[in-house]
């Protein structure tokens, strides 16, 4: 079973407090709020994803490239498609 549907109740936590950060940031915009108040609440929602992203990230290594009755093969797959996640993250 693949850590994402084992963890989803907790990952979709996650997701929902970003959505509701998503939102206050929207609102403050449409208040016109404070630079410095807006500034807070994007290094917060960065934080956030930041936080999902190693969240998932680390399960996907464990259970893939941790795993012992992964092949070589198969292995090198798993190290390529976190490898290419890395790079979409950071660009």
């Amino acid at each position: 079973m693949p850590h994402t549907i084992k963890d989803k109740k907790r990952l979709l936590t996650r997701v929902r407090r970003i959505k509701g950060q998503a939102d206050a940031l929207e609102n403050a915009l449409n208040m016109e709020v404070e630079c410095t108040a807006v500034l807070q609440q994007i290094a917060a929602i960065r934080g956030a994803i930041n936080g999902l992203m190693a969240e998932v990230l680390e399960g996907h290594i464990r259970e893939h490239l941790g795993a012992d009755d992964v092949t070589p093969a198969q292995r090198r797959e798993d190290v390529d498609e976190v490898v290419s996640a890395l790079r979409s993250y950071l660009k």
